[in-house]
């Protein structure tokens, strides 16, 4: 006889791997609706390919409220939240340094998002207004930082990971193939970040409570 799958641990006691299977979970059952958040990974693959790092950094800034917009929508489909213009401002101050950041190493660029990040979908889900959602954000990463940086390192990683492996398996012969497969790749697995990033919210919720 086939064994139940095990019932997932609430919020506050939900690990970094539970966070991950909790993320695909949620992918698999909004697919249609999650799946157009990996547009903005898709529209700078497309506008970047050739280009050297420094422009593809500048495309990062120029398409900011594409993927500020996305992490929006990820936010209000896992807290129901309802999206307003201050959690696409808060999104938009949060996102800014990331491209610099990113340039430095991945590593600032997590723990940034570990302790700030959180305060989108807090604005999506608590209707707050820019300042008050950027102090909840920062209250949520501190509640438990190991697990909020913990949490968004893993989501990258994951990404990264299984983005390499869809692009050695879709991997032909070509430059235009090449870019193809790297189109597919990022509009099927960049929106675990958006959703991923959304659910550590929670967890980081339950823990202030």
């Amino acid at each position: 006889m086939a064994e139940s799958r095990p019932a997932a641990l609430p919020p506050a006691e939900r690990t970094v791997g539970q966070l991950i299977a909790e993320s695909i979970r949620l992918y698999g059952s909004k697919f249609w609706a999650v799946v157009p958040l990996g547009l903005p990974f898709v529209v700078v693959d497309i506008a970047g390919v050739g280009h050297s790092v420094n422009v593809q950094t500048l495309l990062l800034w120029a398409f900011a409220p594409l993927f500020c917009a996305a992490y929006v929508r990820a936010s209000q489909l896992v807290t129901g939240g309802t999206p307003t213009l201050s959690a696409l401002v808060v999104a938009l101050i949060v996102f800014l340094p990331f491209p610099i950041l990113l340039r430095v190493f991945i590593l600032p660029g997590v723990a940034w998002f570990g302790l700030f990040g959180l305060a989108v979908p807090a604005a999506v889900a608590e209707g707050l207004g820019v300042r008050a959602a950027l102090r909840r954000g920062r209250a949520l990463g501190q509640a438990d930082l190991i697990h909020a940086i913990g949490g968004i390192a893993a989501l990258a990683l994951v990404y990264g990971v299984s983005r390499s492996m869809l692009l050695i398996l879709l991997h032909t012969q070509g430059n235009q193939a090449q870019a193809v497969a790297l189109v597919l790749a990022d509009l099927v697995l960049s929106p675990l970040l958006f959703i991923g990033a959304a659910l550590l919210y929670l967890d980081q919720a339950a823990r202030v409570k």
